[in-house]
């Protein structure tokens, strides 16, 4: 067994190590990647040889989660691991979009990479390593791959900028980002800030890049050592050059005619099947004698490749030598946007974002503490407050085809929108909020025209947002050997299909709150990553201004179809009061009242929650819970309840869950035999006033007759004082001389 084993430290000090040749031998490529008690397994495993027709690289990345890692059970009937959850899917689009870009072009064999977490102690945070643990496997196999990465968190943490902070420190950052890279380029980010410029962002990634630098070298040592090096070869394109040089020769003029006209997306795009529809019908004619009908449908799936790159080279260079886009804009210019609020009269806020051919219908739920949804995971089990879904129906695009499941598209564009909004909710805010966003257009960048909607149906709601949020797309055009380069601001689908960058950034008029970038060129320097984010927020500034044009701040009353809810704060020794045995008391409440109350236990004291459609369950809600923890004070009378009958008095209820004894001496001035004989049962309502408690026992000590008149001629009976009786010496002395009599 030939084991391997590399280390790295972290610039705290903390070490990472990538260990190969014990585990997933059988695999083409396997390391087991560990930092502190944090342990994953990664693998890869790639086809031989390509599935004919594949133009693309079919690559899959899962990252798993397992229970036990923990010490854990899975919930649910089954107790086990089910479908992969949101932070797994994350995680793997984390991974994917880093690992996709670098397979080489004209490679298409399946590749399949796995990620396991086997261990984990809740200190380290396991997602942050799943990048190097995939790459670390790919250069531990034969697979063809140009350059390895390595992924890193970088938080701010009173200031200090930390690489793979543990989840501890994590609640004292500001700044949460995801960055992947290679050796020499940055190729992902990801994260959410509170409210951050964007030259600390830049000083961010310049942090995540020097850590990630020495583990990409780490693994180039490791891949020599291992002798994979050199990879496998293969031959998964069959191309025709003089087919790719005849189409860029007749195509590339008409369609940079095309491109210039700045026609609408479905115009453009039928101008420009019809030239090649054209040439493939010329093209068909000219060789139906030499090429038989297969070889002929080869031509075609050739020539859609060959004419990708027409339309890819024609519309950058006409941005590039023109400063024409294909929608005519200026490189900085934003679409036409247009916006309302109050769109349907039922949610409880909705709102409608139009910018260009991209749409978002988003609506706000408001609900109480029983709606929040519980987070489940290996490593996190908590509730969250915030919920933002994003739904891409076909049709938003004009494709006839049906509509499934949730994909992990749909999972990543609605994580990024919701990470953009949720730091803008107050943390005290009772309510659960609910923001849905569908897409009824797209043609670009459809998640930030979700986090625009989103902002108007919130303040449409009445949700009191700290500052509203907008949010903007980049795009960029840089030819390697160039020195040109445009940035784009608000692409299209066709820009981000066929340009070199997918930043997208959201935030207030103070800072960034998230962004998301994905870069597909080399050697994007910091001079053009700061200028693109300095150029995205003049556009994201433009569009809040629309934003604030249609509804300038939250509406200050909650539409009539809300349910109304109201927090108070008790004692801690009362939650249980109000709980009741079993919860009797608080059952009985809602069930008396119509109201919905729920009770945590938070920093030391009792946050109780009442909703309900209307006022009046409220307040009586309210009354009875106040009556609960109420401390009843001497003095005061109260109306309360016989709950229980003695031979010496009864037992009232002056307050829930507080019985005090009145006895049968201060049920009337005339004596009475019997408690009955006053005409008293179990169940009566008797104004009572508490005339002590006792300081040792806590018992409350009531009458009712000193709220009556007292009778004519009345005269107290007196009573012997205390010094008149003899003392127990006294009387055990004669008990003791009749014991001896």
């Amino acid at each position: 067994m030939n084991v391997i084993t590399k280390t790295i430290s972290l610039p705290d000090g903390r070490t990472i190590s990538i260990e190969t040749g014990k585990v997933a031998k059988q695999a083409d490529g396997s390391a087991v990647v560990r930092m502190g008690n944090t342990v994953l397994l990664a693998t890869v495993c790639a086809a031989k040889d390509a599935v004919p027709g594949t133009d693309f690289m079919p690559l899959q990345v899962d990252y798993k989660e397992q229970y036990s890692a923990a010490g854990r059970f899975p919930g649910g009937f089954t107790k086990r691991e089910g479908k992969p959850g949101d932070n797994e899917i994350l995680t793997s689009r984390l991974v994917d979009r880093v690992l996709r870009p670098l397979f080489p072009s004209n490679y298409h064999a399946e590749v399949y990479v796995n990620v396991m977490l086997l261990s984990a102690d809740g200190v380290d945070q396991p997602d942050a390593l799943a990048g190097l643990a995939a790459s670390s496997a790919m250069a531990c196999s034969d697979i063809p791959f140009d350059f390895y990465i390595s992924e890193v968190r970088v938080a701010r943490v009173n200031g200090e900028y930390v690489v793979n902070p543990t989840f501890e420190q994590m609640k004292e950052a500001d700044m949460d980002i995801m960055v992947g890279a290679t050796k020499d380029n940055i190729m992902m980010v990801e994260g959410e800030m509170d409210e951050v410029s964007e030259q600390d962002l830049i000083q961010a990634l310049k942090v995540a890049h020097e850590a990630i630098k020495p583990m990409c070298i780490m693994q180039e040592e490791l891949a020599k050592e291992l002798g994979k090096d050199v990879k496998r070869e293969y031959e998964h394109e069959v191309n025709d050059e003089d087919l790719r040089k005849q189409m860029n020769d007749e195509l590339y003029q008409p369609v940079y005619n095309v491109t210039k006209q700045a026609l609408a997306k479905q115009e453009r795009h039928d101008a420009f099947d019809k030239i090649v529809s054209d040439f493939l019908e010329k093209y068909d004619a000219e060789n139906t004698e030499k090429l038989t009908t297969e070889e002929l449908e080869e031509k075609h799936a050739l020539a859609a490749r060959y004419y990708d790159d027409v339309l890819r080279d024609a519309m950058r260079r006409c941005i590039l030598d023109e400063g024409k886009r294909l929608d005519g804009r200026k490189t900085d210019e934003i679409r036409p946007i247009w916006c309302e609020v109050d769109s349907l009269p039922m949610p409880h806020g909705s709102a409608i974002f139009t910018r260009g051919e991209t749409q978002s219908l988003s609506t706000c739920t408001l609900g109480t503490k029983l709606d929040e949804k519980m987070v489940d995971d290996v490593l996190d089990k908590s509730y969250m407050r915030f919920l933002l879904h994003y739904n891409f129906p076909p049709f938003s695009t004009g494709e006839a085809k049906a509509q499934r499941g949730v994909g992990r598209r749909e999972i990543g564009h609605g994580h990024l929108a919701w990470r953009g909004l949720k730091g803008q909710i107050p943390a005290d805010y009772p309510y659960t909020v609910r923001v849905v966003s569908q897409i009824l257009e797209s043609n670009g960048s459809s998640s930030m025209a979700t986090v625009c909607a989103g902002t108007l149906a919130l303040m449409d709601a009445g949700v009191p947002l700290k500052k509203p949020v907008s949010g903007i797309a980049m795009g960029l055009i840089k030819n390697p050997g160039e020195e040109k380069y445009a940035i784009l601001s608000d692409i299209l689908g066709d820009e981000d299909h066929l340009g070199d960058m997918d930043f997208k950034t959201t935030g207030t008029k103070d800072g960034l709150t998230a962004t998301q970038m994905d870069i597909k060129c080399d050697g994007l320097s910091f001079e053009i990553l700061e200028k693109a984010l300095m150029q995205a927020k003049a556009g994201r500034e433009h569009i809040l201004e629309k934003l604030t044009e249609t509804i300038a701040e939250p509406r200050p009353e909650l539409k009539p179809q809300v349910p109304r809810i109201v927090q108070i704060e008790i004692p801690k020794e009362f939650i249980g009061a109000v709980i009741g045995p079993g919860g009797k008391i608080i059952q009985q409440m809602q069930e008396d009242t119509g109201a919905t109350i729920t009770i945590d236990e938070v920093d030391g004291k009792g946050k109780v929650q009442v909703s309900a459609p209307d006022k009046a369950s409220i307040d009586a809600a309210l009354s009875k819970i106040r009556a609960i923890v109420a401390v009843p004070e001497v003095g005061e009378i109260y109306e309360g309840t016989v709950r229980s009958i003695m031979p010496y008095g009864c037992f009232v209820e002056i307050m829930p869950g507080k019985d005090g004894l009145l006895h049968i001496s201060e049920i009337d001035w005339k004596r009475l035999e019997t408690v009955e004989d006053a005409g008293i049962k179990e169940g009566d309502k008797l104004q009572v006033k508490l005339l002590d408690i006792d300081p040792k026992t806590g018992k409350y000590k009531l009458s009712r007759r000193v709220l009556m008149n007292k009778p004519e001629g009345w005269v107290e009976r007196e009573r012997r004082p205390r010094g008149d009786r003899p003392e127990r010496g006294e009387r055990r002395e004669r008990r003791e001389r009749r014991d001896q009599e």
